[in-house]
């Protein structure tokens, strides 16, 4: 009777008070951290731990970008602590050695980290999962630093998974696995070249890893996920790094999430939310990520294949960005120098307008290359230079040979219809010819993932509000003015509401930029005065707008939200100022930028220096060009307008101003050099009288 008694007692105690690890009913939720994994580093026969889970997974890249352009691996374990984009503040390395409390640990300077503007949100990750009554069991130092709860502390720690005897008594578990960073470490930092190792030693490190992998996956228990991430970084080129996801559900799928609205793509803030809703628990509000999704399902050696030519066409466009701009613009300056030498002296001038028009065509011929396969091939960068001059070649061929070409205005206007409807079609098909190309955005640099970025912004507007003018010259001469301000406005909003819809376009900046540009056009094209008032208040216009579309954003369920409906969140909880700087930080340092900078004074000079000296500097073409068709100058005028707010409101800063000059400039050139003097004084209806 006394074992039968002892029985019942332990029973009771049992359910009452339950050991720790027995209150864990469900295998463990395990995060490993790889950082510096590329998809280029897994191989069946170098990395068979990887190798293996791979087949077992659903996979994808993970943009590891956190504050600045590279992530090194402290900012990206703080990040995934934080569920927000967060960085120490300073070139770094590997997270801190943990401090040990009994069978538990506690990060030192957590409280500084979190006292620090871009780590305000450390511990949000452990203390979500404390919250819901789940212990965390960290293993390595980047682990503990995840999984620290906001006073800093993780429950139970081992520096090495060979240390943790318990692999299932806590609900969420992170591994973190150096072996691969560490050897890049120079001084405790990530050292500011490429890739400080080479082909034989990287190897080595990547074969240490994945032996660490696999003596974590050896150890955790049957039926346990697993979320593996690369992290952060490894030099001073950003890549796209690994993302697998084993579960029960898991497919060989391709990752992707809705904050990148990309199928392969995920980013490291939505490793927070992917953790606990894999672990059912609540994800906080605070969390700007959202959880990975399957998509697409692809055989293994396919699905590789592809992760891998992202991460290449990525930091291909990414490396020649910088030559490519500055190509431009030398070509942009060159091109001055040569229309003005011809021009004043009265050559024959018409070699200089299909150039302009050339050089006009250029911006979106890098989004039109992204038609055909570049990646592909042997060697994609060369293929995508040559087509880009290709397309810019056939877009001014089409425009000076057609049936339009008669009329000074038919060729300018084909430019800018073309460049208006590409970026309209690409806005209603997911912004696919935008992403990877040479003036659009990349995962790699992780700035933007999908919609209306700031240069592509820039050749909207320009081309919307160009087109229209050339068209409304057209009614105002038939003496249907109204019906000129009509197609302005309608063109003008339809696209701007394009520009900054969420999901479709999502630019911010964008809107309180295009709704001055729309309506000084349509104030112009109307021959009313534009007063410094009226400009405040069509740019005050333009914030309201915007604002409503992000309220809207905001009202749809979470994980349909784009950044617009999040920013309004941000302000509801007084958290948006950190985001604020940042961007108004990065506008400010590209304001001076070498590459943009060149683009903007020449042009802008050739144009004004045209119209106030134009016996000196262009014969006259500039000034004839408005006289001939007025409504080209209104066109004009707002397009930099557009200009010049969106460079004061968009982190681009200068990228836009020049965009619209690097298109505007070159189309009314056009005009001039192949307009006639009119006979005699164009009549009352015709003229643009306004001036700003």
């Amino acid at each position: 009777m006394r074992w039968a008694y002892f029985l019942l007692v332990a029973s009771a105690l049992w359910w009452i008070a339950p050991p720790a690890h027995a209150a864990q009913e469900e295998p463990p939720v395990a995060l490993i951290g790889v950082p510096g994994l590329l998809w280029e580093d897994v191989d069946p026969h170098a990395t068979p731990n990887l190798w293996r889970l791979a087949g077992e997974s659903d996979l994808g890249s993970v943009s590891v970008k956190t504050v600045g352009t590279l992530a090194c691996p402290f900012d990206g374990w703080l990040s995934v602590s934080a569920g927000v984009r967060s960085a120490v503040g300073q070139r770094c390395g590997l997270p801190p050695e943990p401090e040990r409390t009994g069978e538990g640990a506690r990060v030192p300077g957590f409280d500084g980290l979190r006292a620090r503007r871009d780590g305000t949100y450390a511990g949000t990750l452990g203390a979500a999962v404390h919250a819901a009554g789940h212990c965390t069991t960290a293993v390595g130092p980047g682990a503990a630093l995840a999984l620290a709860d906001a006073d800093g502390k993780v429950d139970v720690y081992a520096p090495e998974p060979a240390a943790l005897a318990d692999w299932s008594r806590c609900r969420v578990l992170a591994v973190d696995v150096d072996e691969l960073i560490s050897p890049y470490l120079a001084g405790g930092h990530l050292p500011a070249v490429p890739d400080a190792l080479g082909p034989e030693r990287r190897r080595e490190a990547v074969r240490a890893a994945d032996a660490e992998v696999g003596a974590a996956l050896a150890k955790l228990p049957a039926g346990a996920q697993v979320v593996l991430s690369g992290i952060g970084d490894h030099g001073s080129v950003p890549h796209l790094r690994v993302a697998m996801w084993k579960r029960a559900e898991a497919s060989g799928a391709l990752l992707g999430t809705a904050s990148t609205r990309r199928g392969d793509i995920v980013i490291i803030t939505d490793t927070t939310p992917t953790v606990l809703t894999a672990a059912g628990i609540p994800v906080p509000p605070t969390v700007i990520g959202l959880p990975w999704q399957a998509g697409e399902r692809l055989p293994l050696e396919e699905a590789v294949a592809e992760l891998r030519r992202a991460d290449m066409m990525g930091t291909g466009i990414r490396n020649t960005t910088g030559l490519f701009f500055t190509g431009f613009a030398v070509i942009t300056v060159s091109f001055y120098a040569i229309a003005y030498y011809v021009l004043s002296r009265r050559r024959n001038a018409g070699a200089v307008g299909v150039v302009a028009l050339g050089l006009a065509a250029v911006p979106v011929s890098t989004y039109a290359v992204n038609v055909f396969p570049w990646g592909h091939g042997p060697y994609p960068i060369a293929l995508v230079i040559t087509g880009v001059v290709a397309i810019a070649s056939a877009i001014t061929a089409f425009a000076v040979l057609g049936p339009w070409r008669r009329g000074p205005l038919g060729p300018p206007g084909v430019v800018a219809a073309i460049i208006g409807i590409v970026m309209v079609a690409d806005l209603l098909t997911g912004t696919n010819l935008q992403f990877n190309s040479l003036m659009g955005y990349t995962a790699v640099v992780g700035g933007r993932y999908y919609g209306l970025a700031n240069i592509p912004f820039a050749l909207l507007a320009t081309s919307v509000l160009m087109t229209a003018a050339v068209a409304a010259d057209h009614l105002v001469r038939a003496g249907r003015r109204r019906a000129a301000v009509a197609l302005v406005s309608t063109l003008g909003v339809a696209a701007m509401l394009l520009a900054g819809w969420p999901g479709i376009g999502s630019d911010f900046g964008g809107v309180i930029a295009f709704v001055p540009g729309i309506a000084v056009t349509a104030l112009l094209v109307a021959g009313k005065r534009v007063s410094v008032l009226k400009f405040v208040g069509f740019c005050a216009l333009g914030g309201v707008t915007v604002s409503a579309l992000a309220v809207l954003d905001y009202l749809r369920p979470a994980p349909s939200q784009t950044h617009l409906g999040r920013f309004v969140g941000m302000v509801l909880e007084g958290t948006f100022m950190p985001m604020i700087l940042r961007k108004l930080g990065a506008m400010l340092n590209t304001m001076l930028s070498p590459n943009l900078m060149p683009i903007v004074i020449t042009g802008l000079a050739f144009l004004i220096f045209a119209i106030m000296r134009p016996g000196k500097i262009s014969a006259g073409v500039v000034p004839q060009a408005f006289e001939r068709a007025p409504m080209l100058k209104a066109g004009l005028i707002g397009a930099l307008v557009s200009g010049v707010v969106g460079m004061l409101v968009n982190d681009s800063g200068t990228a836009v101003l020049s965009m619209v000059v690097a298109v505007a400039v070159p189309l009314v050139l056009y005009a001039g050099i192949h307009s006639e003097p009119l006979a005699e004084p164009a009549s009352e209806e015709a003229p643009v009288a306004a001036k700003i």
